[in-house]
């Protein structure tokens, strides 16, 4: 080898050593978000190893004193590391000594951040779940102030048939209902404790770990060690149910956009923008954003799912990059739950226009063929003879006088030999439609009253279960103060 050749060959072993391959491995940025938790889990996991008599009591003691230190000092204060934990083990070192290193006794990184993300993303979840609350809250008592406001309804973006409102919101409360108990789902498979799994194979160690699980607020421990340190179906569950309910969202705001448009409803100026050059224009600019939010989720979800694909057991590095598509999903999912719940609440809905609205496109046909079904007549001829009018007229509503020449040609006989004047001409008001559709579930006043009611109770269901959920991590961060505060 030539000088030439050895000089170009150490400048290369020196570009490439521990430079960009350690940068590339590290996480220790992204890790911000669980360095309190890894601080918790520090702590839990000592207090353990000193009960079970694997750390004397002084290096505990010293170890838990500057664990506080690490916390008071944070994130940003830490050493180079590869990760938070190495980067918190480093400097527990190199406060108390050689002896700091025995806080790393018994476990792995394996099983301490799988604890971690846990510990992390069960807030997260239950911040997502106090959202879902809130707008459900907004849908709720904005649909109680117009359970008879009429208002059309749509299938195919078409006029279809009368609705109010409230029937209209309260669509939208029951899906969000469904989405609060996913979220509650997620969250009570997300709460357990992978700790004492170490690296997948377990410890040779006398570990508690119920113990630990006791002290961080988790439900119980996962079972086999193999699966406690590698699992992330945690976090695609969690993904999903934020997914699905980002999609419900996308949902609601494209309604809102589009009723917007038309005219039925009028959103708060906090929840809209104008034109920088068509000073005319008002533009539903956060709903937008609320409504391209399930893009995201949905990406970060199948980005998830493909990195978590055909991942041998155990533990593999490729987990570092799947987490922080939960991150972000449940921070915008979250931000985007408050918005929508704030639009809701802020809006207001011009009665007359949809009242006017509601009677557009021969929207109460459906409720002429029933009332011509409901005298006696087949229902699929009845909706021959109200189809047949349909196209008579064009688009408009048809009068009395067609309806009945209708009737005469399709059925031989004069409409009123059927049912009376009366009840046609109550059947062609949308007022009238809505009422008679009292069927459970249904829009008419009485129905919807019924729906409020169930409405609420799962609403306080959820909230009496998100209070539970939140006082016991609240009494496990007591539990765990006290077991540190009587030892340091």
């Amino acid at each position: 080898m030539t000088g030439k050749e050895e000089s170009s060959g150490v400048v290369r072993r020196d570009r490439f050593s521990g430079g960009p391959a350690r940068e590339f491995m590290s996480s220790l940025a992204a890790d911000e978000r669980i360095f309190a938790a890894d601080v918790a889990v520090d702590r839990a996991h000592v207090v353990m190893l000193e009960e079970q008599g694997i750390v004397e009591s002084d290096v505990a003691a010293d170890v838990l004193a500057a664990l506080d230190d690490v916390e008071s000092a944070g994130h940003g204060a830490l050493p180079d590391g590869e990760d938070v934990h190495e980067a918190i083990e480093t400097a527990v070192i190199e406060r108390v000594g050689p002896d700091g290193g025995k806080m790393h006794t018994a476990r792995s990184r394996n099983d301490e951040v799988a604890a971690c993300i846990r510990y992390r993303l069960r807030e997260d979840l239950l911040s997502a779940v106090e959202s879902t609350l809130a707008l459900r809250e907004s849908l709720s008592e904005t649909a109680e102030r117009h359970v008879e406001t009429v208002m059309p309804g749509y299938t195919h973006l078409q006029p279809a048939q009368p609705t109010t409102v409230a029937h209209f919101l309260l669509s939208y409360e029951a899906a969000f209902a469904r989405d609060t108990a996913r979220l509650l789902d997620a969250y009570d498979r997300t709460n357990v404790s992978p700790l004492g799994a170490a690296a997948f194979a377990g410890t040779p160690f006398d570990v508690d770990r119920d113990r630990t699980a006791e002290l961080l607020g988790f439900d119980g421990v996962l079972g086999n060690s193999m699966d406690a340190s590698s699992a992330r179906d945690f976090l695609a569950e969690s993904l999903a149910a934020l997914s699905t309910h980002a999609v419900t969202l996308s949902g609601l705001a494209e309604d809102l956009v589009i009723f917007a448009n038309k005219g039925y409803v009028e959103l708060s100026d906090d929840y809209s923008s104008t034109s920088s050059i068509m000073p005319q224009k008002v533009n539903p600019d956060t709903l937008e954003l609320v409504r391209a939010t399930a893009g995201d989720a949905i990406s970060g979800l199948n980005g998830l799912l493909t990195t978590l694909k055909g991942l041998p057991r155990a533990y593999n590095r490729d987990l570092q990059r799947a987490t922080p598509h939960a991150w972000r999903a449940v921070d915008d999912v979250s931000a985007a739950t408050e918005v929508a719940a704030g639009a809701v609440a802020t809006a207001e809905w011009p009665e007359e226009t949809l009242s006017a609205a509601a009677a557009e496109g021969f929207s109460t046909a459906t409720g002429v063929a029933d009332a011509l079904a409901m005298a006696g007549l087949p229902f699929r001829t009845a909706h021959e003879v109200v189809a047949e009018a349909a196209g008579r007229i064009d688009g408009g509503t048809p009068d009395l006088a067609t309806l009945d020449a209708v009737a005469e040609d399709v059925l031989g006989d004069t409409l009123f030999e059927y049912v009376s004047r009366e009840h046609v001409e109550r059947a062609l008001d949308p007022t009238y439609s809505v009422a008679s559709r009292d069927s459970a579930g249904g829009p008419a006043p009485e129905a919807v009253a019924a729906q409020l009611d169930d409405a609420a109770a799962q609403l306080d269901a959820h909230e009496e279960g998100l209070g539970e959920r939140t006082a016991a991590l609240e009494s496990a961060d007591d539990r765990l103060a006290a077991e540190v505060n009587a030892r340091v």
